[in-house]
């Protein structure tokens, strides 16, 4: 029994009685061992040595960290919205917004019937496809940028010259929002706001084609 004893005593279990041994013995055959689980910080200070009694609270505090790291775990992937989309769900609301107000303020002073007939377009267009995204962008709960104070329209009689600066303007614009869809449409996260540049792009093409053709 005491080579037994010494045996324990090596590995940091003091042993005191060989009643006490086999009562542990039989206690471990009734009640099964809890492989999964660590043991309590009681049950480590009851069990180990006096020379073992360093690595107590080291063994606790590796219990803790990965307790910590457990609950701290994210359940799955995630994803989160992406900044870029709303930034241009922004952009291209206000764009349209500036748009459609020139559109509806030029149409008091062009001349060019076909320039008129854009303009009408214009505002049409972009009404519809601002619609469009507000959608898009309240189920998804994303801000929009607030309305701007529209200016009062101009007053007196068009121009040849203003029916130029107009369509000028309206091509830079254009060609602005090109590249601000044409960029969504490759490289957009949201696959909803991805689609509406998309689709909305040909439309876009299709303005500035025509203020083309018409400038003068």
């Amino acid at each position: 029994m005491n080579r037994i004893s010494q045996s324990l005593v090596v590995v940091g279990i003091a042993v005191t009685a060989p009643v006490w041994a086999v009562s542990v013995a039989e206690k471990s055959k009734a009640q099964p061992a809890e492989s999964a689980a660590a043991p309590s910080n009681q049950y480590i200070a009851a069990n180990m040595t006096a020379g073992s009694a360093t690595l107590v609270p080291l063994m606790a505090v590796e219990m803790e960290a990965n307790h910590a790291a457990a609950v701290d775990a994210p359940a799955g992937g995630g994803g989160g919205q992406s900044d870029d989309d709303i930034a241009f769900v922004r952009q291209a609301t206000e764009n349209a917004r500036k748009e459609i107000q020139s559109a509806r303020d030029a149409l008091l002073q062009l001349q060019n019937p076909e320039l008129i007939r854009v303009a009408e377009m214009l505002v049409n267009d972009h009404s519809g496809a601002n619609q469009r995204l507000s959608k898009i962008a309240e189920a998804k709960q994303w801000p929009l940028p607030a309305p701007q104070m529209q200016a009062a329209p101009p007053s007196g009689a068009g121009s040849s010259n203003f029916d130029a600066k107009w369509t000028a303007e309206m091509i830079a614009g254009h060609e602005r929002s090109v590249d601000l869809y044409s960029a969504e449409a490759k490289g957009g996260e949201d696959k909803d706001v991805r689609k509406y540049a998309s689709d909305t792009l040909p439309t876009i093409e299709h303005h500035l084609a025509e203020l083309r053709r018409l400038q003068k």
